[in-house]
């Protein structure tokens, strides 16, 4: 596969397209909004930026740029990371309060940091249907006419807003208002959260430059497979649902219950989002079509593919993944090659396979309050039969 280019995109997105209101993903399930979770959520990310941009007032108006990045990024999304807290807490018996939506909320902070971090390291250009961080902030450098580099100015400030999250989100997991034992309980599984992801962004930087070529089919897979996990379904699902069970006093046998029923969930979370970064609705997933392959990712979606492939197809496929200049006819050709492998058919097997796995560990989960059973049942189908 071609080497991903770091070289900066010229590619330049006018003022319109910045200032353009964040993409309304579609509902995937009423299950999110059980017990109005995601409007209470919005509403504690709203008062935590209005009070963000009150600390931030005495310094001028030259930081607003930070907090539009990161207001705009907190507009969006659905959720997930956020519900897998709230109702592992709820599971362990705690009472749906204020505090728990707090806590729960601080969950998205965290997201916004690492889709930040993350588009800078995958150089994307869109997020949620609008500009990424750095490259807005990069388009403003160039509206103003200000000296230097445009794209070093982004990539610095989205660095910054990434930052800045990370550092909200340990004050609001301190300040969101549970009893200070119950969050000293749970803080371990948040520690262990946050440096398992920052290790698993830096596993998917390792595996984008290690070359594929010549390993054998099944350690691709296995090495893909081990990026999803601590990149995207530990901190997706598992440690989320964990922080709220371990929060709320939940006993060792239900947190090992979540435990399994969440990693499973998180993985096959991650195959479908594979999926989508190659055949998604770009209206739906907010970014363009075929993505995936112009970033080069290595995902578990490439290494079926390349096991499943013709000689010529593997060949194709190693020239064409990581262009960034991939048009809309290689993109297709690549889906077509991808179809042919049979690999679209290994993943939905396989997406079956976990969410069925999930919902055994789940039935097997001790004296879990009931409805936040039901809810985490329905929210194995929310997180696998998605389209954005």
């Amino acid at each position: 596969m071609a080497a991903r280019v770091r070289e900066p995109r010229r590619r330049r997105l006018g003022p319109a397209t910045i200032r353009t209101t964040a993409c309304q993903e579609p509902i995937v399930s009423s299950v999110l909004d059980t017990a109005d979770l995601r409007p209470r959520v919005q509403a504690v990310l709203d008062a935590e930026l209005a009070a963000r941009a009150e600390v931030l007032a005495e310094l001028g108006p030259d930081v607003e740029d930070l907090l539009t990045a990161i207001g705009d990024l907190l507009r969006g999304g659905k959720r997930l990371r956020a519900a897998f807290l709230y109702w592992g807490g709820r599971a362990a018996g705690l009472p749906d309060s204020a505090e728990l939506v707090r806590l729960a909320t601080a969950m998205e902070v965290l997201q916004a940091a690492a889709l930040i971090h993350d588009d800078v390291m995958d150089d994307s250009d869109t997020r949620r249907g609008m500009p990424a961080a750095h490259r807005a902030l990069a388009t403003r450098h160039t509206e103003r006419g200000w000296d230097g580099d445009g794209e070093r100015f982004g990539l610095a400030g989205a660095v910054l807003a990434g930052n800045l999250c990370l550092g909200w989100t340990d004050e609001m997991y301190a300040s969101c208002g549970l009893p200070d034992a119950d969050l000293a309980r749970g803080r371990p599984v948040y520690d262990r959260m946050r440096t398992q992801l920052m290790a698993g962004q830096f596993l998917d930087v390792v595996e984008s430059m290690r070359p594929w070529r010549g390993v054998p089919d099944e350690e691709r897979v296995v090495r893909a497979g081990r990026v999803i996990r601590y990149k995207s379904a530990k901190y997706s699902v598992e440690h989320p649902l964990l922080i709220g069970a371990t929060v709320g006093g939940m006993d060792e046998a239900g947190r090992d219950a979540l435990s399994r029923y969440g990693l499973d969930l998180g993985r096959a979370f991650q195959l479908r989002d594979d999926l989508l970064g190659v055949f998604g609705d770009p209206d739906q997933t907010g970014k363009p079509a075929g993505d995936d392959l112009r970033e080069g990712k290595r995902t578990v979606l490439l290494a079926h593919v390349l096991a499943g492939c013709t000689a010529e197809q593997a060949a194709r496929v190693e020239a064409l993944v990581g262009r960034p200049d991939l048009g809309d006819a290689e993109v297709d050709e690549l889906r077509g090659i991808i179809t042919a492998s049979g690999a679209t058919r290994v993943m939905e097997d396989e997406i079956s396979v976990l969410a069925a796995s999930a919902r055994e560990a789940l039935a097997a989960a001790p004296d879990l309050a009931p409805e936040a059973r039901d809810v985490l049942e329905g929210l194995v189908t929310t997180a696998t039969a998605r389209s954005a």
